[in-house]
């Protein structure tokens, strides 16, 4: 599984305009931890973050293991934050918002 998920921005435009915040889930299967996690991701971005403003790609090491290696992800679920730089790492179920808030430094 890799797939992107994307708020919705209303107009049609590119989600790679400024002040997009670009996340990464890696999960590993449909263990009901993954399926946890990216629950709790959509949740915490659609109640924090405007729509528009966020982007989700999930990257499944189930089907992509050499990806875990390459950027370096040691336990999953754990989510990366690529942009706004510098890269931030959350790892868990993602089931509290404050915490997947600031570890990821984004302020709702």
């Amino acid at each position: 599984m890799d797939r992107e998920l994307e708020s919705d921005a209303g107009d049609g435009a590119p989600p790679e305009a400024d002040g997009v915040i670009e996340l990464r889930l890696y999960i590993a299967g449909q263990t009901p931890k993954s399926v946890a996690a990216l629950a709790n991701l959509r949740r915490v971005c659609e109640e924090n973050i405007a729509a528009g403003r966020y982007r989700i790609e999930v990257i499944d090491l189930v089907e992509q293991p050499a990806r875990a290696r390459t950027d370096q992800i040691v336990a999953i679920p754990t989510l990366v934050r690529r942009l706004p730089a510098p890269l931030r790492k959350v790892i868990g179920d993602l089931s509290n918002a404050d915490r997947v808030l600031v570890g990821l430094q984004i302020d709702p």
